[in-house]
């Protein structure tokens, strides 16, 4: 889910960069064939090397592109893997040369195609897009020889072999655990996290994290709110996990999860894990929905109680005064569904969010913020917007 919401909102963000950047080129105006064109590369370019879910469904993809020569992840997860990180290496480097090869057609007024007949500043650019494939193609000649005994992956996995194995005994261990169906998985495919009885792996871009359970010490470190997903329009909590090894030859990484999924993980796992942040964490629906509706609440119109009033404990939980009212501010008074409650404060912030919670459909948490409930009291009909905390 994180994932999508990254691949989404940062292809946006892009396609705005690449719109800048097609109205700063030297001497392009925005309607010139070079403009367009570095627009149309960037946008595909950043497409490529963070494809969103549009990208995987057509099968633009590095893996899907390779599929033939990385063969198949489910037989040989590691060895999969080992070719996957080195072919988009290659791939990826391939982009600044590719734009200069579209150039020579976008612009021929600049003559590119011949390259000492062009301005000094595309001659440096032609250097490094040719320098870049080649250093890249250098590391990947020289990570495949000796099969692969030379990848930093391999490097890593052969910490964990025994004295008369190799590392091709350790891959054909987390091969065989990545096969069985009650593994832990999250994430897309740029960003996966793999938890098996005995590894912890994070897929990334070029490299595969691979890390024994007995060797680890796990930390919540960070914490992050949405109060929105794009793609459910539903709250969400993502929690950033450091996994450490005791061995100092083996890299630290990251992991990010919903909080959602934590319970579920935590049940793979043989180590604790340790809440450095002092992080609340919301495993459930209903808990991040709750902490959406008091962020949303306090944006609200506040109301002030007359001075003759006292306010009484809440009635739902008799723990804490009552601290809202409800009063109809999302529409003209006689407008909407929504009506105007002439209750008294009888309720608290947490109870009031409970009760609209329990309200909803279970089976569509996408409609809750939008939804209208009956007042607990007198029955008529309010919503998110209708909460005023009392000052």
């Amino acid at each position: 889910m994180l994932a999508r919401v990254g691949a989404t909102s940062g292809s946006q963000v892009l396609l705005g960069t690449a719109l800048g950047l097609r109205g700063s080129l030297p001497g392009e105006s925005m309607e010139s064939p070079a403009a367009t064109f570095t627009l149309a590369y960037v946008v595909l370019a950043v497409c490529f090397v963070f494809p969103p879910n549009e990208f995987h469904l057509a099968g633009l993809t590095v893996q899907n592109l390779l599929g033939g020569w990385l063969g198949s992840e489910d037989a040989a997860f590691v060895q999969y893997h080992l070719r996957r990180g080195t072919g988009t290496l290659v791939a990826h480097s391939l982009l600044p040369l590719g734009y200069y090869a579209g150039m020579c057609f976008a612009a021929p007024e600049k003559q590119l195609c011949s390259v000492y007949q062009a301005p000094e500043s595309w001659k440096v650019f032609f250097l490094l897009a040719v320098l870049a494939p080649t250093i890249a193609g250098i590391l990947a000649y020289y990570w495949s020889q000796n099969g692969w005994s030379n990848h930093p992956l391999v490097r890593t996995i052969s910490l964990y072999a025994l004295p008369q194995s190799g590392w091709r005994a350790v891959a054909s261990s987390i091969n065989t655990e990545f096969r069985r169906i009650d593994k832990f998985a999250t994430g897309a495919p740029g960003a996966r996290v793999i938890v098996t009885d005995t590894w912890i792996m994070k897929v990334t871009t070029y490299s595969l994290h691979v890390v024994q359970q007995q060797d680890i010490h796990l930390t919540v470190v960070d914490s992050r709110q949405h109060e929105l997903l794009p793609d459910s329009n539903m709250p969400a909590q993502f929690l950033t996990i450091r996994v450490t090894s005791i061995n100092p030859h083996v890299k630290a990484f990251d992991i990010r999860l919903n909080s959602t999924e934590y319970g579920e993980l935590r049940e793979k796992l043989h180590a604790p894990i340790r809440n450095a942040a002092n992080v609340v964490i919301h495993q459930s629906l209903s808990d991040l929905f709750l902490e959406t509706f008091t962020s949303l609440a306090e944006m609200n119109q506040t109301y002030a109680v007359p001075s003759n009033q006292e306010l009484e404990p809440c009635i739902g939980c008799m723990q804490t005064n009552a601290n809202v009212k409800l009063l109809k501010n999302c529409q003209e008074p006689n407008e909407g569904e929504c009506q105007q409650c002439y209750c008294r404060p009888m309720w608290c912030l947490t109870c009031m969010g409970k009760w609209f919670a329990s309200r909803q459909d279970q089976q569509h948490p996408e409609t809750w913020l939008s939804s209208h409930v009956p007042c607990p009291t007198c029955q008529s009909k309010f919503c998110i917007l209708d909460v005023c905390i009392i000052r």
